[in-house]
């Protein structure tokens, strides 16, 4: 990925609540010579990434542990109109969070992969106002297991990339903060309190 200096993101704690808050990512490897995504959800476990797809779904084929897969992890994003700004001349643009991750996954099989979807039905349902159980009969537990194909990737390298327009000046920057957190987009808004929270002041 492209990273001008005054955008790149390196402090781990930023990054890795960056996977956590935005944890639907898009996962990219070569299947047959040809680039094959899956958007899923992942785990960010100490350095390790955890998900799973569908066995019928061929991207597990690569997951051999030898081959390097790209995690994209999206955060807020929106056009920036050069009419925000208190200085000119400017053009418009559009800013954004990412951060990639890279690594080899390798297959996670039998209780550990049981393990593991009972860690993401966790994760994600602690939310809720009343949490699934996650209980199921067994049979057809072991049935669902058999349909999906579990694993985990170590980080071994990470890229963070805040486009937050960090080379405006600071009325400009201000002016663009306003401009989003008015926004009737909840994106945008999220974007706008991004922006702000990096800012030098916090």
């Amino acid at each position: 990925m492209y990273i001008p200096k005054s955008f790149q993101v390196t402090d781990p704690e930023v990054l890795a609540a960056f996977i956590r808050a935005h944890s639907f990512a898009t996962l990219v490897s070569a299947v047959d010579g040809t680039p094959f995504a899956t958007h899923l959800p992942l785990l960010l476990d100490q350095g390790t990434l955890l998900g799973h797809v569908a066995r019928a779904n061929p991207h597990w084929q690569a997951f051999d542990g030898q081959r390097e897969a790209l995690a994209i992890f999206h955060g807020p994003h929106a056009y920036i109109s050069p009419t925000w700004y208190a200085t000119g001349p400017a053009v418009p643009t559009w800013n954004y969070a990412a951060v990639h991750v890279y690594g080899a996954p390798r297959l996670i099989e039998g209780e550990a992969l049981a393990a593991l979807v009972d860690r993401l039905v966790t994760t994600y349902e602690a939310g809720q106002a009343k949490p699934w159980s996650g209980e199921l009969p067994a049979e057809y537990k072991a049935k669902l297991l058999q349909a999906i194909v579990g694993f985990e990737m170590e980080i071994v390298r990470i890229e963070g990339k805040f486009k937050l327009g960090q080379g405006r000046s600071p009325e400009d920057q201000l002016g663009v903060i306003g401009q989003l957190m008015w926004s009737a987009d909840p994106v945008a808004q999220a974007l706008g309190a991004l922006a702000r929270s990096q800012l030098p002041s916090g």
